[in-house]
């Protein structure tokens, strides 16, 4: 039977709360079961769009499959505009 990968994208800003989020979350997925892909909107600012996008408010954010898991508020999108 094969099992199909899903792709999970962490959105993250930079700050003490989203590192200690993405080693947290990250390291507990699975990787034969998701892609993941970390996204720091910090350095990336072309890629707010697209997390607004897939209905993230703010940061830390994992979304898989296109569902937006907010973790902890470390901040909003707008501010990182």
């Amino acid at each position: 039977m094969s099992t199909a990968i899903s792709t999970a994208t962490f959105f993250h800003a930079g700050c003490p709360v989203c590192v200690s989020a993405e080693q947290q979350f990250i390291d507990a997925l699975d990787a034969a079961r998701y892609r993941v892909e970390v996204v720091h909107l910090g350095e990336q600012k072309e890629r707010i769009g697209e997390a607004e996008r897939l209905g993230v408010k703010s940061v830390p954010a994992l979304v898989i499959d296109g569902q937006p898991f907010h973790i902890n508020f470390g901040a909003s999108l707008a501010d990182l505009r």
